[in-house]
């Protein structure tokens, strides 16, 4: 049974967002009536292979105040940054593997997403959950998502990832490394080598290849785990978003 982890911390200063919607934490942003981070964590216990839900943010009780009265769902205080929270989680002793790290802000996830991420998922160090372009410009022609481009295609992060075991901290620690430079995330890709960088960066290596390197230079099994449902693409990041979730949400879009 796998350990979900839900990413509900907030950025420092002021959010423009979260404040448009009488807030000022994103994961407590209305969508479709319901606040946010309650969404995923629904789908989460909704999920066959999931057994406890840790929500981790900075304003531990209104974040818990939002969320259903459930054994299994406990909201616990967060690091400084993401990366400082997953390392903390990783060393402590009590911490039961595998786990599922998703976001607050993945409100469109549901069991089905879980069930297939899991699936491809299990038995990896650690597995990252993307989805194809041509498969979300198949359902949704007029979205706008960051693309990482590989030879043989281009992929958007779904907000899922797996840390099947402690030596997942190895990844982690690199991504720590470059976490304050996130216009700069080349540098992790550098740091692992010149024909790394170069594969990258002129798309002579298609994903798999990628991963297979990294995996290989710090002795894990990483992997990537393309979803099914295009949707696991879409969260909720930006007012456009939000219009597009909601309209999904109820049918509309």
């Amino acid at each position: 049974m796998w350990t979900a982890l839900v990413l509900a911390g907030s950025r420092p200063g002021h959010d423009p967002f979260a404040q448009s919607h009488g807030t000022d934490l994103k994961a407590l942003i209305p969508v479709g009536g319901v606040p946010m981070v309650a969404r995923p964590v629904a789908a989460l216990l909704g999920a066959a292979e999931i057994g406890p839900v840790r929500v981790l943010a900075q304003q531990v009780d209104r974040i818990a105040a939002v969320l259903p009265d459930n054994a299994w769902v406990s909201v616990e205080a967060s690091g400084a940054t993401i990366a400082a929270t997953i390392e903390a989680i990783l060393a402590d002793p009590a911490t039961r593997f595998p786990l599922l790290v998703t976001t607050a802000d993945h409100a469109l996830l549901d069991a089905a997403m879980i069930g297939d991420f899991c699936a491809s998922a299990a038995g990896a160090d650690l597995a990252i959950g993307l989805v194809g372009k041509h498969a979300l410009d198949a359902r949704l022609p007029q979205t706008k998502r960051t693309w990482i481009r590989f030879r043989g295609g281009a992929y958007s992060g779904a907000n899922l990832f797996a840390f099947g075991s402690r030596d997942a901290a190895k990844a982690v620690a690199l991504w720590r490394s470059v976490e304050q430079d996130r216009k700069k995330g080349w540098r992790m890709v550098a740091a692992l080598g010149p024909a790394l960088l170069m594969g990258s960066v002129l798309r002579l290596r298609t994903l798999d290849q990628t991963l297979a390197s990294i995996g290989k230079r710090l002795g894990l099994d990483i992997r990537k785990v393309e979803l099914a449902n295009p949707l696991a693409a879409v969260d909720v990041d930006k007012p456009a978003d939000h219009v597009l979730v909601s309209a999904i949400i109820e049918g509309r879009a």
